[in-house]
């Protein structure tokens, strides 16, 4: 069984690059990274575009390079774009997610960048996919940084996806927010307080996590692919992924035989898929084992499919997710 990334369409393309190239036409008016006196902003794929709308306001422009419906692990920059990317006023990306953008920033070289990886700890959960759930009863860390195991930025084998963390993303939040402040002091009073309302959002969202997962018959969920590594580890859950950290690896037979076990021993009762990539085999496993399927999504981008149009909402449509299939109360 193969997963396959749904691809973006040509007329999808032309859109991300009309779409940064307009950006970039206004603010080179001016040549400071700024249009109609507000900074311009870009961020690499959703997650950081919406910190960064959210942070910014009104002070600001934001565009991201990953229009909805492509899934980001697919972006390829255009010569263009990488021009482009100089003139803006800041880049907000996540190191080691998406090569293409990591390349462009190395050649466009703007003034002001953020790298969502160097807020917060980032570690290594691919070995959950071969089996090893050490991890699995462990829970959260807290917070924790330096122990073992950890990875940090750079580090090739790191899960990047720690946007699904609410408390890693609210450190993320404040590394955006104190890139905003340095960008553009004159707004930087605007910057802290959306910050510190923003960081109070996610706050109350990883306690409706700890009290909505807090009583459950099960630990354990199966899904697409591994980017629920983070989320697992700081409520106390067991991810086991079809495919690794990439949704385009194929699972081989011994995955597939070990998912029929792990489901029946942990009294699985659904297998999750995703928005952006296929859901052909988590179907295919579903139907094989005859449980149900529901969405889990790793928001990656908010497209058409999302159960919500934003982040804390489809975080929440998660959550729900998530408690029924875990027999939360």
């Amino acid at each position: 069984m193969n997963i396959r990334r749904l691809r973006p369409t040509t007329a999808l393309v032309g859109a991300a690059a009309l779409g940064l190239t307009t950006l970039t036409a206004c603010s080179s008016n001016t040549g400071d990274g700024r249009t109609d006196g507000k900074l311009d902003v870009v961020a690499s794929f959703y997650p950081l575009q919406f910190l960064a709308q959210r942070i910014g306001g009104d002070a600001i422009h934001v565009s991201s390079l990953t229009k909805p419906g492509v899934e980001p692990h697919d972006l390829e920059i255009s010569p263009r774009q990488t021009a482009d990317l100089s003139k803006a006023g800041l880049v907000v990306y996540l190191k080691g997610l998406q090569p293409s953008v990591d390349r462009a920033i190395g050649q466009a070289e703007p003034k002001h960048v953020a790298d969502a990886a160097s807020y917060t700890t980032l570690e290594d959960h691919g070995t959950e996919v071969e089996g090893d759930h050490d991890h699995g009863g462990e829970g959260g860390h807290e917070g924790e940084e330096g122990h073992d195991g950890h990875a940090h930025s750079g580090d090739a084998a790191a899960d990047p996806h720690i946007w699904l963390d609410p408390v890693r993303y609210a450190q993320v939040a404040k590394g955006v927010g104190k890139a905003l402040e340095k960008a553009d002091p004159d707004h930087a009073t605007t910057y802290k307080k959306n910050t510190t309302a923003l960081v109070k959002e996610l706050t109350t969202l990883d306690q409706d996590f700890r009290s909505g997962l807090k009583d459950r018959s099960s630990d354990t969920f199966i899904t697409t692919h591994a980017a629920f590594g983070y989320l697992a580890e700081r409520y106390g859950l067991r991810q086991e992924a079809i495919s690794g950290l990439d949704p385009e690896s194929e699972p081989s037979p011994a995955r597939i035989k070990g998912l029929h076990s792990v489901a029946k021993k942990d009294k699985v009762n659904t297998v999750f898929f995703e928005t952006l990539v296929s859901d052909r085999t988590a179907k295919t496993l579903a139907g094989d084992l005859h449980l149900r399927t529901d969405v889990l999504d790793p928001i990656e981008g908010i497209g058409d499919k999302s159960k919500g149009d934003d982040y804390l909402q489809v975080m929440r449509s998660n959550l729900k997710a998530l408690k029924k299939a875990l027999g939360a109360k």
